[in-house]
C-alpha cells in the first residue's frame, strides 16, 4: 500500500470507512487467496460501498493457506494455541516493527 502509515492517523468513521475500502481494494487486488474467496463468493467488487459489505476471510483460510499480500519472507510467524488435533493458524508478519505500532497505537487509543 502506498501509504500504510495513514491507518495510524484515522480521525473519524469516515476517515475509517474510506481506508478501510480502500484497503479492501487494494487487498483485493493483490492477495490471491482473498480474491479466490471473493471470486467463489460472486462478489462485484465495484458494488462493495460500505464497510458491512467487505467480505470477511474466515479464520480457517489461516491453517489452510499462506495468507499474504505479495511476496516476501515473513519477519516472523505468529501461530494460534488451538488443539492438540487442531491445525493452528499462521499469521506471516512481513513488518514486526510495524505489527509492534498497530497493536501499540491501537491499546493508547482505547485505553490512553
Amino acid at each position: 500500500m502506498k501509504h500504510i502509515n495513514t491507518i495510524f492517523d484515522i480521525r473519524s468513521d469516515q476517515e475509517f470507512n474510506a481506508l478501510a475500502l480502500e484497503i479492501f481494494n487494494w487487498q483485493h487486488q493483490n492477495n490471491a487467496v482473498y480474491r479466490r474467496f471473493c471470486d467463489l463468493l460472486q462478489t462485484d467488487v465495484s458494488r462493495i460501498n460500505t464497510l458491512k459489505q467487505i467480505p470477511f476471510l474466515p479464520i480457517e483460510f489461516f491453517k489452510t493457506h499462506d495468507v499474504v499480500t505479495g511476496e516476501f519472507e515473513p519477519e516472523t510467524i505468529f501461530l494460534s494455541s488451538g488443539t492438540t488435533a487442531q491445525t493452528p493458524s499462521r499469521h506471516l508478519v512481513k513488518d514486526l516493527e510495524l505489527y509492534r505500532e498497530s497493536y501499540t497505537k491501537g491499546f493508547e487509543r482505547m485505553y490512553g
